[in-house]
C-alpha cells in the first residue's frame, strides 16, 4: 500500500489497539511500501484523529499536576506521559500524510517516529495495566493535537512548532520528572524509570528529525531559521518555554547554542 494513504488509515481509526498495531505493521514492512509523493490525499470526512471515547479531554488549565508520592498521583503521570505518547503517534502520522512532495527520507524519518511514538505507548500502557488502571482512566488535555491543526496548511510551521518547540518540552521535562521519581519507593516509580530512559533517548532522535526537516524547508524557502522561528511562535501562538532547558539533549537534537540563548532570552522578557 502507499505510505500516505496507509497512514492516513491508520490515523482515522479509533480503536487504539487497532491504529498501534497499524503503524507497527507499516514499519515491518517498510522496504516494501511505495511513496508517491505528487498525490494529494482527501481529508477524510471523519474527525481525526481517530481516538476511543476514553480519555476525555478537557483545557489544559483543568488537567491536575500528578504527584509521584501517591499511588493514584503517580499512576496519573503515568497516564498523562502515556497519553503524550499517543498523541505523538498521531503528529507523526499526520506529518506523513498531509504534506505532498516532499522527498522520500522525510516519510521515512516520520514513520519511524510513529513507530517509535508506538513502542514508547506500549510501555507505558503495560505499567499503567501493572498499577490496576488503563488508558482512559484520568483526563487529558489536547495541546498537541490543537497545534498540529494549526499548522495543517503550512509544513514549515508544523516542523517548527510540533517537533521542535511542544515534542522538544520532553527533552527538558523527563529529567525534572526522573528526579521525583528517585524520592519515592514505589516499586511502579523505578519500573518507570527505564521507560523514561528510553523514551528521552528517542525522543533526542525525533526532535533532531523536526529540527533537520526545519532547516532543510527553510534553506527551500530562503529562510533564515534563526529569525524565522519567532515569527512563527508569535503568528500560531506558541506555548511560551520555561526553563530549566536541557541543553545536552537540545545539542544533541541539532539546537545551536545561539537557539538556545535565544529560549534563555525569553525569560527576560
Amino acid at each position: 500500500m502507499e505510505l500516505r494513504t496507509a497512514a492516513l488509515r491508520a490515523l482515522c481509526e479509533p480503536d487504539l489497539r487497532t491504529q498501534v498495531a497499524a503503524v507497527q505493521s507499516l514499519w515491518a514492512s517498510r522496504d516494501h511500501d511505495t511513496i508517491e509523493t505528487p498525490r494529494v490525499l482527501q481529508t477524510p470526512a471523519v474527525a481525526l484523529p481517530g481516538r476511543p471515547a476514553k480519555p476525555l479531554l478537557k483545557p489544559p488549565h483543568q488537567v491536575p499536576s500528578r504527584s509521584v508520592h501517591t499511588a493514584q498521583g503517580l499512576a496519573g503521570l503515568v497516564h498523562s506521559i502515556c497519553h503524550i505518547e499517543f498523541n505523538a503517534i498521531h503528529l507523526a502520522l499526520d506529518a506523513i500524510w498531509r504534506f505532498e512532495g516532499l522527498p522520500v527520507a522525510y516519510y521515512q524519518d516520520w514513520l519511524k517516529v510513529a513507530y517509535e511514538e508506538s513502542t514508547h505507548f506500549v510501555l507505558l500502557s503495560q505499567l499503567l495495566q501493572d498499577m490496576g488502571h488503563a488508558y482512559g482512566d484520568f483526563d487529558a488535555h489536547d495541546g498537541l493535537w490543537q497545534m498540529c491543526e494549526k499548522t495543517a496548511h503550512d509544513v514549515v510551521a508544523r516542523m517548527a512548532l510540533v517537533p521542535r518547540t511542544l515534542e522538544a518540552r520532553g527533552l527538558d521535562a523527563t529529567p525534572l520528572i526522573q528526579a521525583k521519581l528517585c524520592l519515592s519507593d514505589s516499586v511502579h516509580a523505578k519500573a518507570l524509570q527505564p521507560v523514561l530512559d528510553i523514551i528521552l533517548r528517542d525522543e533526542v532522535g525525533h526532535v533532531a528529525i523536526g529540527n533537520h526537516w526545519y532547516r532543510w524547508l527553510c534553506e527551500q524557502q530562503q529562510l533564515d531559521p534563526l529569525e524565522y522561528y519567532p515569527l512563527l511562535v508569535e503568528r500560531y501562538a506558541a506555548p511560551r518555554l520555561k526553563p530549566p532547558f536541557n541543553n545536552e539533549a537540545r545539542l544533541q537534537a541539532g539546537f545551536t547554542s545561539q537557539e538556545i540563548d535565544w529560549l534563555l532570552a525569553q525569560r527576560l522578557t
